[in-house]
């Protein structure tokens, strides 16, 4: 339909009241469309997918009270979260964000289920939003399986405990503390009937953090509570509320898995060099980085991992998403950099803000895979 012109003149015998009407309606007709509204799920184990690769799930099964969950763009919130359960028992529920198959519901384009033996990494980003009115654990659950089931119970569950607020506690008993991915862990070994639970319950808070989870693989696999030979099936992230709960969030989620071939080749990790440049006055600097393939073979969909110094935060970026803004932070490629051809490079930048002395990251990796620094 054609736009009305911005000049009306009236015909005969049309009134100017009735033309300005036709204005406003062709505007109407023409105006820019609302932007999408986030998706609320209030269904026991209703579903719905985000960024076209990963599935929100409400997952409430261990109470009959209301929870609803809103996906957002980048993640999802608990925007609903009625009743208590014991907190020496099992949570109420899962809300999470997941990579994989969950009893036959699967993430669009997924890797998963994967052969652990071929996995050379699966680097995840998560940011979380937390309450203080509340009792739960904010945490990754991973499963291991010795088939590529995507339905029912696998045989051993991994949970990464980010945090806790109240008097729970994971499965079993503690039997230790192990340092993984770099971080100190009191590890609790159990079972809950129909599946071994391998549990890292963080000593304080993570509220935002990039890692590589076959880290937390190999080290079940080390404990004989999995083998090399068993399937990933999926990773998941979200809270296990006991009581309340409303205003729990997942800011940001990512999961990559990158399978067969050798470091340089599509689909698993680069030899890659990084060289980052910052321009720094009082309160503010910006970084300008660049990230060179020494590999043989095009990496694809890159996303480069590092953790900005204390005081840090990003305000602004441009060639890349940077999210969160701050803490262990992940650099994602748009669609028009993704690919990075041998011995070739992709650059980025962002703007942040700073207190305290400035510095820079002690260190990068590209698709869960350590960098050299230029």
């Amino acid at each position: 339909m054609r736009r009305l012109p911005h000049r009306l003149r009236a015909p005969r015998g049309l009134s100017a009241a009735l033309l300005t009407v036709l204005a406003v309606v062709a505007a109407l007709m023409t105006a820019t469309p609302p932007a999408q509204a986030d998706t609320t799920i209030c269904e026991t184990y209703g579903s719905t997918t985000i960024q076209g690769r990963y599935v929100v799930q409400n997952n409430r099964w261990g109470t009959s009270a209301t929870q609803c969950v809103t996906a957002t763009d980048t993640g999802f919130r608990l925007t609903r979260a009625d009743g208590s359960v014991p907190t020496n028992g099992a949570p109420k529920s899962y809300p999470s964000v997941f990579n994989g198959c969950h009893y036959t519901n699967c993430s669009p384009g997924t890797a998963l289920p994967a052969r652990i033996s071929s996995i050379s990494g699966a680097p995840s980003s998560i940011s979380y939003g937390y309450v203080s009115d509340a009792v739960y654990n904010a945490s990754y659950d991973i499963w291991l399986d010795p088939t590529p089931r995507t339905d029912g119970v696998n045989r051993t569950e991994i949970m990464i405990w980010l945090n806790k607020v109240g008097p729970v506690q994971p499965i079993g008993s503690q039997v230790g503390t192990a340092t993984v991915a770099g971080r100190s862990w009191q590890v609790w070994s159990g079972g809950n009937g129909t599946n071994d639970v391998l549990s890292f319950v963080a000593p304080s808070a993570i509220s935002s953090w990039s890692f590589d989870v076959m880290d937390f693989v190999r080290e079940t696999v080390a404990r004989g509570m999995a083998g090399s030979d068993w399937y990933l099936t999926s990773v998941q992230a979200g809270f296990e509320p006991w009581q309340n709960g409303a205003g729990l969030a997942v800011n940001s989620f990512s999961s990559t898995i990158n399978t067969g071939g050798t470091p340089g080749e599509p689909g698993g990790p680069a030899a890659c060099t990084v060289s980052y440049a910052t321009n720094v006055w009082q309160d503010g600097f910006t970084a300008n980085v660049t990230v060179r393939n020494e590999g043989s073979s095009a990496v694809d969909d890159w996303d480069l991992a590092f953790t900005l110094p204390s005081g840090q935060r990003v305000t602004h970026a441009w060639n890349a998403s940077v999210a969160p803004s701050s803490g262990a932070v992940t650099a994602s490629a748009l669609s028009s950099n993704a690919r990075i051809a041998p011995g070739g490079s992709q650059s980025f930048g962002f703007q942040g803000s700073y207190s305290g002395a400035f510095a820079q990251p002690a260190g990068f990796s590209l698709n869960g895979t350590a960098c050299r620094t230029a």
